[in-house]
């Protein structure tokens, strides 16, 4: 049986929960007619990924980021200090553990990124205290990693949002404790010799096999609650994976850089 959720999607390509969480006063998105995490914005209606094996082996040219060893979880830093500390679980696997975010010691610009992740399999909380993480492209451009599967929160909150900025196309969450995977192909922002953006960041996403962000161009760097400029920053900096408080896992993380 279809929960009240559910049919709302299959029933409209987009819905406004009667219980839609956001906010009505924070800045507009530059471009678009909706606010930061707006409560009135459409949800985006709700697919069934395929079956399809999530596992993908990287291919000869890719930067394997993390393949379930301490070597690979080496290749990564934590924002509180030292080298990475959160756990290796069963099944070639990473788990966030509260010891902070961590980020990748080398940089990266243009990149293809492969990366696979599973919310808890036991649901606890709501919104956006459910199966929270994300996707730090650059450290400033986050792709939102979010348990979705039957879980409302704000449009441009969701699994496979731009965080604060664009929903993604259709919501493609598995249930909570599955496998996961984002292929995502991103291209950095340009800046001219004096500082000033010559070329915004855009990003393709595939959620589950499913398009979920077509070219979509940033506005700026993320924001909870806010609009933010584009500054100047080096052509490569690190990759990030967020520690929100939920214990989630990660697997099979690898990159390819495209410049």
């Amino acid at each position: 049986m279809l929960t009240r959720f559910a049919l709302l999607a299959v029933l409209s390509l987009t819905f406004v929960p009667a219980d839609n969480p956001g906010y009505d006063d924070t800045p507009m998105i530059p471009g678009q007619k909706w606010r930061v995490h707006d409560k009135n914005r459409p949800h985006p209606g709700i697919v069934t990924p395929g079956n399809g094996a999530v596992a993908n082996t990287a291919p000869s040219d890719a930067i394997v980021l993390f393949d379930g060893t301490k070597e690979s979880l080496a290749k990564w830093t934590s924002d509180n200090g030292g080298d990475a500390k959160w756990d290796l679980i069963e099944g070639g696997a990473m788990q966030v553990n509260g010891t902070g975010t961590i980020r990748t010691k080398e940089g990266f610009g243009d990149c293809q990124l492969h990366l696979e992740f599973a919310t808890p399999a036991k649901v606890d909380g709501e919104s956006q205290g459910r199966g929270n993480s994300g996707v730090f492209l650059m450290g400033f451009y986050e792709l939102q990693i979010l348990d979705s599967y039957e879980n409302v929160t704000y449009a441009d909150g969701q699994a496979a949002a731009v965080y604060g900025q664009t929903p993604p196309l259709v919501n493609a969450a598995r249930k909570p404790g599955e496998w996961q995977v984002y292929d995502i192909a991103f291209t950095a922002p340009r800046f001219a010799a004096d500082g000033k953006l010559e070329s915004p960041a855009k990003i393709t996403v595939f959620h589950n096999g499913v398009l979920v962000q077509n070219g979509t161009v940033l506005t700026g760097p993320v924001a909870h609650r806010a609009v933010v400029e584009y500054k100047a920053h080096p052509k490569e900096l690190p990759l990030g994976l967020q520690d929100h408080g939920n214990p989630m896992r990660f697997r099979n993380i690898w990159i390819r850089k495209l410049n």
